[in-house]
């Protein structure tokens, strides 16, 4: 195999007689990447930094992965009931209409008692597991919260606030669980 003529030239500069011994020739030249061909170390230092770079970016992208998964599994363990007291509360919505129609007839019920102590231990349980009525009769329309099906004008409610809740609406937590049906003030009649 043929030597290049670089190759020549640095056995020619290493074996003359006024040649550098070797310990001083080590020292003047650093042992790293750069020393070992010019171009290629400076192109081995920026694959480095590329790598490391690249190394950098993937840790915190699983880190912030870790993060977001924690965040969701929490999420959903405290809104595991979500969908069970969306039901519950329909259920608690005809049993207040039952009792609302049975007041009416004999207020002074026995049965009627019974069943408002029911009504209220149906009520506060769904308190503690965080669910809280939305009393929007009163408050300004907020589309957050209502959902409007009419507008009424009215001479004693100023226009933008609800005027009568159709349907109570109900908040699990810090989040909407259904929304109040409601009927909105558009202001005093023409």
């Amino acid at each position: 195999m043929k030597n290049s003529p670089e190759t020549q030239a640095r056995r020619v500069e290493v074996t003359g007689d006024d040649a550098p011994n070797e310990a001083s020739n080590s020292e003047n030249q650093p042992n790293d990447a750069a020393s070992l061909g010019g171009d290629d170390g400076s192109g081995l230092q920026a694959d480095l930094e590329r790598f490391r770079d690249l190394a950098l970016r993937s840790q915190a992208d699983f880190d912030n992965f870790k993060k977001r998964a924690a965040r969701e599994k929490e999420e959903a363990i405290k809104y595991a009931n979500s969908s069970l007291l969306e039901r519950l509360v329909a259920i608690m919505d005809n049993f207040e209409l039952g009792l609302t129609a049975a007041k009416n007839d004999n207020p002074n019920s026995p049965i009627l008692a019974g069943m408002g102590m029911v009504l209220k231990q149906l009520q506060d349980f769904v308190g503690d597991i965080g669910l809280a009525p939305i009393d929007a009769e009163g408050q300004p329309f907020d589309p957050n919260l209502h959902e409007a099906i009419a507008n009424e004008p009215s001479a004693t409610v100023p226009e933008g606030t609800v005027v009568r809740q159709m349907r109570r609406g109900y908040k699990l937590k810090d989040r909407l669980l259904r929304p109040s049906t409601v009927v909105v003030s558009s202001g005093p009649p023409a």
